[in-house]
């Protein structure tokens, strides 16, 4: 599935808040610069603000009817700041901004990510923002699979989860 590189970007840098367990700064400015947020800067109480927003992006990534979904990603858009509009700077196509650049990287981080939800809920239905099948793992991803299949987080979820089926048919026998 190939989402426009800016809402893609938006909901992959919200699959990296969810999973991240390193919240200090130098982790957070790296996880930042990583989904191409610029001047990415933290301090640690901006960092900790981060990892709340991260708790609240958390929930519309798994098996949810699509009507909880809605309801989830319209309740991140409500608390953020975000004014969408075109841009066609440094001689690339016209594409869509969801931040004003004066705002601080808390916000950009914020209306980044509710934006890229809701561009993947508005063009692939939010089924393709996954949670990790292989029980205990809770990792999310962003499907971004040609046929949105996937069920695992990596291949080796996946090949955990099939080998002990396999074993388990083996023992059946």
């Amino acid at each position: 599935m190939h989402f426009n590189a800016y809402g893609g970007n938006g909901a992959a840098l919200a699959a990296a808040l969810v999973n991240a367990t390193d919240f200090r700064p130098p982790a957070v400015e790296a996880m930042l610069t990583e989904h191409r947020l610029l001047h990415a800067v933290v301090t640690s109480a901006e960092a900790e603000e981060l990892r709340v927003w991260a708790r609240r992006l958390g929930p519309v990534f798994g098996e949810l009817d699509q009507d909880t979904q809605i309801k989830l990603v319209n309740e991140l858009l409500d608390v953020t700041a975000s004014k969408p509009y075109v841009s066609a700077h440094g001689g690339r196509e016209p594409h869509l901004h969801f931040y004003s650049p004066d705002a601080d990287i808390v916000s950009r981080a914020k209306d980044t990510t509710a934006g890229g939800l809701a561009m993947c809920m508005s063009f692939a239905g939010g089924s393709r923002l996954g949670r990790c099948d292989r029980e205990g793992c809770g990792i999310v991803y962003v499907d971004t699979s040609r046929n949105g299949r996937r069920r695992f987080c990596s291949l080796a979820c996946a090949n955990r989860v099939n080998v002990a089926a396999h074993r388990a048919r083996q023992v059946a026998r």
